[in-house]
């Protein structure tokens, strides 16, 4: 990983892109935390000390950067789920969060001021599907010859493929 989001709060989407076999039980532990258990799952995350240590671990397995307006007003509009497998609505951000709508929400954690994990109700990941036309490069290989590792802005286009 040689570049790193500015020191600045920023809002990370990580992606998981390869499954559980032969990780170690420490990967899959960084994975637990980061609320990625299996394959094409995806999570918001803001930059924090231990967000960036945990991306470290999980380098070869997962990939991420820097997550756009429009990307997290997609992601938390088709994808989001609230507990109970129920679509995240408008209804609900209303009046259980209370923000005006899911693009005031989404405009919220783009700016790292509030957090996935910490809004009540809402699960902390989305259950993507895998990339239309595949990956555009090998699984196995970091970024920019594979889909592993620090991807920057480009880690939208990846997820507008997926959502």
């Amino acid at each position: 990983m040689t570049a790193l989001p500015d020191e600045e709060k920023k809002c990370l989407v990580v992606v998981r892109i390869r499954g559980n076999v032969g990780t170690t039980e420490e990967i899959e532990e960084a994975f637990r935390m980061l609320h990625l258990t299996r394959k094409n799952h995806a999570a918001l995350l803001p930059t924090s000390p231990s967000n960036v240590g945990a991306l470290r671990k999980v380098k070869d397995y997962a990939a991420w950067g820097e997550a756009s307006l429009e990307t997290v007003i997609e992601l938390l509009a088709k994808r989001g789920r609230l507990s109970g497998n129920r679509r995240l609505t408008e209804e609900y951000v209303k009046s259980s969060l209370g923000y005006k709508s899911i693009p005031d929400l989404a405009k919220s954690i783009q700016e790292a001021k509030a957090d996935m994990r910490l809004l009540r109700g809402v699960k902390p990941l989305f259950r993507l599907s895998p990339p239309s036309k595949g990956f555009s490069a090998s699984t196995k290989k970091p970024y920019p010859g594979g889909a592993l590792g620090y991807h920057g802005e480009e880690i939208n286009t990846l997820l507008s493929r997926m959502a």
